[in-house]
């Protein structure tokens, strides 16, 4: 049994994929590990490529969705530690190590995940508070002025990802958890095919009285959006999905108004 698993969802991401496998074999973690790829079946020969890269591959018959794929990979492996991490991630030297230490030296976590910068270096807003209408207007709002480059949110995005802090959710994108608290918690939500999934696996996890972990200790790569801008119409309508199945599992009074919002706008 290694101590963990790595585990790496793809779907038609071929290059992204490979380039993840790399970073990974150049700068593999010290403690024993596994990578499982667990492939929502690609047309574009990702589980080739992973196998040639010396992984062990999952190949699925059908494209079940992200949380699905990833407890397909949690099931498979027996490590005490899980590391959901996706196939658009480039991973430094050290960075895995770093995220591993600092879970296991802050007992009351179950989850940690590491700082995440874009291909530029510049940090990610990759965790926040429970959503909810309220703050989830307000991360829109922080995520379009980032997106301007708006210099007063670029500064409190630098100051926010500096500090390590407890967190509501961090995102799946890198995520490391133990696997005592996540099968505790029921593992991912399959309901969520995409999206949505991260926030509501955290929140199962703090129902439990555990904590939820964000360090700058580690920082890995994300180039996050190339998925959703190669199919941008099938991200939409999947992230209207799991966003109405979110509200209606924790917001059910707010889930009709989010409908007809979607619907007005025409995007339900």
């Amino acid at each position: 049994m290694s101590d963990l698993a790595i585990v790496i969802v793809s779907f038609n991401a071929r290059a992204d994929l490979e380039n993840c496998l790399t970073s990974l074999a150049a700068h593999p973690p010290s403690i024993s590990h596994e990578v499982v790829v667990v492939d929502n079946a690609s047309s574009d020969g990702s589980p080739d490529a992973a196998r040639a890269a010396g992984v062990r591959v999952i190949a699925l018959d059908e494209n079940v969705g992200f949380a699905a794929a990833n407890n397909a990979g949690i099931r498979a492996t027996d490590s005490q530690l899980i590391l959901l991490l996706n196939s658009d991630t480039i991973v430094p030297v050290g960075a895995i190590d770093a995220l591993v230490g600092r879970l296991r030296e802050v007992h009351d976590a179950a989850a940690a995940g590491p700082r995440l910068v874009n291909g530029h270096g510049q940090p990610e807003l990759s965790f926040g508070p429970m959503l909810d209408p309220r703050r989830e207007w307000s991360r829109k709002r922080t995520m379009t002025l980032i997106d301007r480059g708006d210099p007063p949110t670029l500064a409190w995005l630098r100051n926010e990802t500096n500090r390590e802090s407890f967190v509501d959710w961090i995102t799946g994108a890198c995520l490391l958890v133990w696997r005592k608290d996540a099968l505790a918690a029921g593992l991912l939500d399959e309901r969520f095919f995409l999206y949505m999934e991260d926030v509501d696996f955290c929140h199962s996890i703090r129902t439990l009285g555990r904590k939820i972990l964000f360090t700058p200790a580690a920082t890995v790569t994300h180039l996050r959006g190339r998925s959703r801008a190669a199919q941008p119409e099938a991200s939409r309508r999947l992230y209207r999905t799991s966003h109405i199945a979110f509200y209606a599992k924790h917001h059910p009074l707010y889930r009709p108004l989010l409908w007809l919002y979607l619907r007005v706008k025409g995007e339900a």
